[in-house]
């Protein structure tokens, strides 16, 4: 189960985000997701966007170090495509099947 201060910064960080990309999704994975983390787990998102450029891939991870500075939490960003997902390597990835599984929607 996801912590509400988790909660917090993943929601401060969509919120963020929205003012870049009209239309994403977002997702908390990893040990905060499953409710497993330690004082010093990061908070990992997985962001899934139409297109990515280099320029908003880097967006993305100052977005994610003002937020998580904030919030004195290390935010740590997965980012991919649409395309990439259904027809790259990236589909059969043991790490896109876990966030499917343990993935929580922001």
């Amino acid at each position: 189960m996801l912590a509400e201060a988790d909660r917090q910064v993943a929601a401060e960080f969509r919120r963020q985000l929205e003012g870049v990309i009209p239309q994403f999704d977002l997702r908390v994975f990893g040990s905060r997701a499953r409710g497993e983390s330690g004082r010093y787990s990061d908070l990992d998102l997985f962001v899934l966007v139409p297109k990515i450029t280099p320029g908003l891939r880097t967006t993305i991870s100052e977005i994610a170090w003002r937020v998580g500075l904030d919030a004195d939490v290390v935010v740590s960003t997965f980012v991919a495509t649409y395309e990439q997902l259904e027809s790259g390597a990236l589909g059969a990835s043991p790490l896109l099947h876990a966030i499917e599984d343990e993935g929580i929607p922001v």
